[in-house]
Parts: structure tokens; C-alpha cells; sequence
């Protein structure tokens, strides 16, 4: 592990995941996904924080990429607080481990007019004073990654 001069962990090939305040709450492993139709939290961080009575009931089809599907549980209005700017934002939730406990995908990134960036670990957003920034957090993708590893050892079969 090399640091270099911009403080990335080197070598990389990153997803962007980032820290954001939610809920009165820092919540780590936060998943930016431009491709992503729609904002996604987890059932089990409105758990924790003692919000479910607060999920408008409706299920939608979600498809990822290799076209596995889930249904949400429902949608919520939350406040987001990404470096002092607050925000409502419109979440998906899903009661499924998705590796992530929250994913913010275009509704989000257009809202906040949101500039983000795997190559450099930065979302970067305008404000009246110029831009802001929020640096990914390489050590808690590094650490998922890990675990994802460790977890699936044991766990191959033989063709």
C-alpha cells in the first residue's frame, strides 16, 4: 500500500464510497453510482435508527446489471447532509444485502448537481463559494473487499 501525493492508496480500481450524515447519523459504506436509476437504503440502517414507522409502503422492481432483481419494501423522505448542505432525498428501500447501506444514483447526483469521479476519489459539488468536495474513503472499500474475499474461501467448488 502506497500513498501518493493526493492521499490515494495505490494501486486502486475503486468504486466511489464515500461517508454521508443521514438520519443525524455518519453512515460509512455509501455507494455513488451514476448508473443507479434510483436512491437506495438499506431496511436494516432504518432499523438501527428506529425509522421504519416512517417507510411509505410500495414495492418496485429494481434490476442490477446482471439483470438479478430485488423488490423494494417501500420509500422514504430523508434528510441528507453531505458537508453542510441539506437536502430531501427520495430513498428505495430494499430489506437485501447489497454490500453497501446506501446507494445514491442519479436523482441524487443531478440534485446536487454533483460531479463524481472513481479515477480521482472526489464527488465534488458546486455551493454559492465554489466548489465542495467529498474524498472517498479507499480504506472501507479495501476493508469490504477483504471480507467479501475471506468470506468466499471455502466456499468454491470444483468444476
Amino acid at each position: 500500500m502506497v500513498n501518493d501525493a493526493n492521499g490515494l492508496l495505490l494501486p486502486y480500481n475503486d468504486a466511489l464510497v464515500i461517508s454521508l450524515n443521514v438520519l443525524g447519523f455518519k453512515i460509512k459504506c455509501v455507494l455513488v453510482e451514476p448508473r443507479s436509476s434510483a436512491n437506495i437504503i438499506q431496511w436494516r440502517v432504518l432499523e438501527q435508527a428506529k425509522f421504519t414507522g416512517s417507510i411509505i409502503p410500495a414495492t418496485k422492481l429494481l434490476a442490477g446489471f446482471n439483470l438479478a432483481s430485488v423488490t423494494t419494501q417501500g420509500k422514504i423522505l430523508l434528510l441528507t447532509n453531505p458537508e453542510g448542505v441539506m437536502k430531501k432525498t427520495l430513498f428505495e428501500v430494499v430489506d437485501s444485502d447489497m454490500g453497501y447501506k446506501i446507494i445514491l444514483g442519479r436523482p441524487w447526483l443531478h440534485e446536487m448537481k454533483a460531479i463524481p469521479s472513481a479515477y480521482h476519489q472526489l464527488l465534488n459539488f458546486p455551493m454559492p463559494e465554489g466548489f465542495k468536495m467529498i474524498r472517498g474513503d479507499q480504506p472501507a472499500v479495501w476493508e469490504m473487499n477483504a471480507i467479501l474475499i475471506s468470506s468466499s474461501k471455502g466456499n468454491e467448488h470444483a468444476a
